[in-house]
């Protein structure tokens, strides 16, 4: 019964800090706040039938035991493979890097982009024969493609416009990939999909479902406040991903 009250309640301080760092349309952050309040009442449940002496039947002990097992087992395995991309920093003299996009405010990248460009920059500093393709379209509160934001960025920093491809029309990790392929031949070469660290399984997992044949993941760091909880959103999508066959 505590430990579900405690739980609980390091759920919902989590959810409050997220909607303090990060705004109160933070994507997913509910999760925290219904997972908080079902622990919290969980606790409270247990605590009246031990004060009426109310029994669990024990078939319905057993099944609810079987569960929270079966579901952390499958937690932590998916968890183990979002790990592994985190991990990943692609091969030296990569064909392309398919730099995937994110939100831009404005004209501005924001701090998830932000660190997305400068693993990208690193990764072209150091490879100058690669060619980047910087992928994604214009979302609500952009004044201009993620592409184009991308672009600005990395020949503000010295890339020449020549190892630059932009594709524009994208809004999802698959269209990224789709997009990018259908633009130049990088399915079939060597070719790195950049983003950051917890994105990136999915992301490699996803180009090799559409035909990538020599996919390689490339993670950029991301913000530490936020790294539980795109951990969790991240393995809720892969478990939708592999629900829906894209996986």
């Amino acid at each position: 019964m505590g430990i579900c009250i405690a739980v609980g309640a390091l759920c919902i301080l989590y959810y409050l800090m997220i909607v303090i760092y990060a705004g109160i349309t933070a994507d997913f952050a509910w999760f925290w706040l219904a997972a908080g309040i079902i622990l919290i009442g969980c606790g409270f449940l247990i605590s009246y039938g031990h004060h009426h002496l109310w029994v669990m039947p024990r078939w319905l002990r057993y099944t609810v035991m079987i569960l929270m097992v079966a579901g952390t087992l499958c937690f932590t395995i998916i968890c183990g493979g979002i790990a592994t991309g985190m991990l990943s920093q692609g091969s030296d003299g990569l064909d392309y890097v398919v730099v995937l996009g994110a939100q831009v405010k404005g004209e501005v990248p924001s701090r998830a982009l932000s660190k997305r460009l400068q693993q990208a920059l690193n990764y072209a500093l150091k490879n100058e024969n690669t060619i980047l393709i910087l992928s994604g379209g214009q979302g609500s509160g952009e004044d201009i493609t993620e592409a184009q934001c991308m672009k600005n960025y990395l020949m503000t920093c010295g890339i020449s416009e020549d190892r630059l491809i932009l594709e524009e029309k994208s809004t999802t990790t698959r269209e990224n990939l789709e997009f990018s392929a259908a633009m130049t031949d990088c399915a079939r070469k060597k070719t790195g999909i950049l983003s950051n660290n917890f994105h990136v399984y999915r992301a490699v997992k996803l180009a090799r479902k559409l035909g990538y044949e020599q996919a390689e993941g490339i993670a950029a760091p991301s913000d530490p406040i936020m790294q539980i909880h795109y951990i969790v959103r991240e393995a809720c999508a892969l478990v939708k991903e592999k629900m829906v066959g894209n996986i």
